[in-house]
This record gives structure tokens, C-alpha cells and sequence, in this order.
């Protein structure tokens, strides 16, 4: 019998590293020039910010964060393994990954079997030693299963959502680490490599304006006063829909499904009213309040460009999560936000289960 379970969690790269290298983005966005000297001066900074900064630029309290994030993740995993999922369905950003040059989708499903996948390997570009005191070539098996995925994309387009999708990774590029970090974090106790689940992941161009003209990613902002902006990613109330449509077309499969939000909330680098210092806090704070409240009206009234504005491109993963949570009337069970000004982004957990009579 079908029955389904929501999850939201985050896949923060930086949770691979150790905690030195935790406050490593804001490091680096201190030393851009473009920024006023005032704006990087902590006297100028919020209280939060200037404590988790201290004197050490982070360090202790990245042991705190941390252990925060591991809670969250223990939670969510503890609530999978009731479920018995057999299937997971993940919503991630593509974060110039899959999605390049060639061709950029607002959304698609990657038809994979298993793959060896290296965990690392975004960290080791960055310079940081995992957490996990592992070799950096560890490779662990991301499980897959292409049938599922092939009829969620066939039953998907039929629906009306002209779903592209993919049967192999791109060659020369790191893998959706979205959906990577989603089995690694999971397991976090064992770095991914015993994760029993099988994942369907779909990837949303969050990135929309900026998939192209920042690769997904950082940028200085004396580049960004002449990027060429890209066409805009899905607007939320489409990734909401679309998370109603996964959640009817699997209903009717005989498998437990799990749906899963794979994302932080708004990030530093891409908030750039704040000079990439830190993220729109009141702005993932008055979803938040909304996602309590079981206040979907508030979310989905939301517009692509206030999510730009709010550095929250990632939160489409949730607005994909929260159309599948409403569609199947799920309740949320527990949750926790996750604020920081040092460490890049927001983070936010949610259980979402089943309502019983």
C-alpha cells in the first residue's frame, strides 16, 4: 500500500569540512574589495554575527553549529527508518552541475541506477579536509532506481509538466551534490557509505538569473555590476505544483515514498543587499513562521523575485516539498530553524506524517 512521508533538511557543504574551515565563505567574501570597509568592520555587525565570529573567526562556534545540524539530521533519519521508505524522492538544486551552457530545464528527473559517487570532492576544491578524517578519493554507492525515476518522468509529463530528465551525469563535473549530501548527511555516523535507500532525485534550477552568469555559485561584486543575468528559474508557485503532481503520481505505485527537501534557506553569497555578509534572516523567518502555521497561502504567494532578493533561490526545493505535503495533507510533526549569520546560510528541518483519526 502507498503511503508517503516529508522530510526537509539541508545538504550545507560545509558540514563536510571540519570546523575550521566552516567560516571559510566568509572569509573570503571579507576579502572582497567591492565591499565598504564599514560593512566588514564587526562593530558595524549584528550581535549574533559579531558572537559567533568572536576572536577566532568562528571556529568554536562551528563545533555549536554543528552539533545542531547533527541533531536535526539524527531526527530526520530516525523518522525515515520508522517509515521504512522504499523510495526516496529528493528535490536539490543543480548548482552548475548537471545543468550547464548546453542546456539549463527548470526542472529534471534523473533517471539513475546506482553510482559510485565521491563525497568529497567539492570539498577538496575547497582546500578543507572532511570531517570525517576519511581519504579525500572516498567513493561510496548513491543508490538509485531508474525504473521509478523513468515512470515519475513519464507520469509527470503526462500530467502536464514537460519534465526533462536524464539518464547519465554529465562527464567532467562534480555530481549534484543536492542529492548527494542528502544520502552523505543522512548517514552522517558513516559518511554515506550505508545508506539502504534508494533516491529519485529531481533537480530545480534554483539558480534561475544566476545559473549561468555566477555558475551557481560565488561572485565578487565588481563582477556582478556587469553580469549578464540568465532567464529566470521556476517561480515558486510552479515548484509547488509540481510537488502536488509527484505526490499523485505516486500514489498509485504500492511503494512508501519518501519526499524530501534537499536545501538551505537564504544564503550570504546570494544576498546581496547585505554585501554577501550574511543571510535575509527576517525573510526566512516569516516562512518559517508560515510553514508552523501549516500557512501554505503565504508561501505560494511568494514571487520569484522576492526569493532572488532574499538570496532563498534553494527554498524552490521546499516549495516542491510543501506542494507534495498539501497535496497528501500531511501534518508537521516537528521542525527547527536553524539561524547563523557566519556560516553562510539558514537551515531548517521539518518532519511532515501522516495525519491519523
Amino acid at each position: 500500500m502507498s503511503d508517503v512521508l516529508g522530510l526537509g533538511l539541508t545538504h550545507y557543504p560545509l558540514l563536510a569540512g571540519t570546523d575550521e574551515h566552516m567560516a571559510g565563505l566568509l572569509r573570503w567574501t571579507l576579502r572582497d574589495p567591492g565591499i565598504p570597509a564599514e560593512c566588514k568592520d564587526p562593530a558595524s555587525w549584528p550581535e549574533l554575527m559579531r558572537r559567533e565570529w568572536d576572536t577566532d573567526g568562528g571556529i568554536a562556534a562551528a563545533a555549536g553549529h554543528r552539533a545542531v545540524l547533527r541533531e536535526g539530521l539524527a531526527r530526520c533519519r530516525d523518522a525515515l527508518d520508522e517509515f521504512e521508505p522504499d523510495l526516496l524522492v529528493v528535490w536539490g538544486d543543480d548548482q552548475y552541475e548537471n545543468f550547464r551552457e548546453e542546456v539549463v530545464p527548470p526542472f529534471c528527473v534523473l533517471a539513475y541506477g546506482d553510482l559510485e559517487v565521491h563525497p568529497f570532492e567539492l570539498m577538496n576544491q575547497r582546500g578543507s579536509p572532511n570531517a570525517w578524517g576519511l581519504p579525500d578519493d572516498l567513493t561510496f554507492t548513491l543508490h538509485g532506481n531508474e525504473n521509478a525515476a523513468r515512470r515519475l518522468a513519464d507520469d509527470l509529463i503526462q500530467a502536464g509538466f514537460d519534465m526533462a530528465y536524464s539518464y547519465r551525469k554529465r562527464e567532467g563535473t562534480n555530481f549534484p551534490h543536492a542529492i548527494l549530501n542528502t544520502q552523505l548527511f543522512l548517514d552522517y555516523e558513516h559518511a554515506g557509505t550505508e545508506f539502504p535507500y534508494p533516491i529519485v532525485g529531481i533537480t530545480v534550477n534554483c539558480y534561475g538569473e544566476h545559473a549561468i552568469a555566477r555558475r551557481g555559485g560565488l561572485a565578487r561584486f565588481a563582477d556582478i555590476s556587469t553580469e549578464r543575468l540568465d532567464p529566470a528559474g521556476p517561480s515558486p508557485a510552479r515548484c509547488f505544483e509540481l510537488g502536488r503532481a509527484v505526490a499523485r503520481a505516486v500514489r498509485d505505485t504500492g511503494k512508501r515514498v519518501a519526499f524530501v527537501a534537499s536545501s538551505s534557506w537564504s544564503h550570504a553569497f546570494l544576498n546581496d543587499k547585505d554585501w554577501h555578509l550574511r543571510p535575509d534572516t527576517a525573510a526566512d523567518q516569516r516562512l518559517y513562521d508560515a510553514l508552523v502555521r501549516g500557512d501554505y497561502e503565504t508561501w505560494t504567494a511568494v514571487t520569484g523575485k522576492e526569493i532572488v532578493e532574499a538570496g532563498q533561490h534553494e527554498m524552490l526545493n521546499w516549495f516542491c516539498l510543501l506542494g507534495a505535503v498539501a497535496e497528501e495533507d500531511l501534518r508537521l510533526t516537528w521542525s527547527d530553524f536553524v539561524a547563523t549569520d557566519v556560516f553562510n546560510s539558514n537551515k531548517c528541518f521539518a518532519i511532515f506524517e501522516r495525519r491519523h483519526a
